[in-house]
């Protein structure tokens, strides 16, 4: 896992125990003085989300425990993890780049490529210059790769 990435689930345990877990213990306290527990849909419903906080803090608690954080600034040459890769479309000519990251920190939407995905595991080893084939949902996909960034 990255530093980055280490840090931002650090940031979201932290906020998870200080601020959601006394939140939500408190509205179900305040559910529970409503009465009839069988029929409180607001008693059921923060039972449900306290349930789903502890379970993400259990999560994150052992995910933060086994992380092997990892500096891409540290890296260099062939395309390997923490490596940022700017990539073309052999067909449309569209420019991607992407972070090669662990799984739990991965989101598409940010750039961040999950290490085990299809695209990332055709990439890894490959240099500036080479061709990639990717077998996607979406079909065959080629790729060009155009530069690697360790930062």
């Amino acid at each position: 896992m990255t530093r980055k990435g280490h840090s931002d689930l650090e940031v979201e345990l932290k906020q998870l125990k200080s601020v959601e877990r006394p939140n939500i213990i408190a509205a179900i306290a305040e559910a529970r003085e409503h009465g009839d527990l069988s029929e409180n849909a607001e008693y059921h419903s923060a039972r449900e989300k306290h349930s789903f906080i502890e379970g993400r803090i259990k999560e994150l608690e052992g995910v933060l425990s086994l992380a092997e954080v990892i500096d891409p600034a540290k890296l260099s040459g062939a395309i390997k993890f923490g490596a940022r890769v700017t990539l073309v479309d052999e067909d449309t000519d569209e420019e991607k780049t992407w972070q090669i990251v662990g799984e739990h920190e991965a989101s598409v939407e940010q750039g961040l490529l999950n290490i085990k995905s299809p695209i990332a595991r055709a990439l890894i080893g490959k240099e500036e210059g080479d061709s990639v084939e990717v077998r996607t949902p979406g079909g065959q996909k080629s790729y060009e790769v155009l530069k690697i960034v360790y930062a």
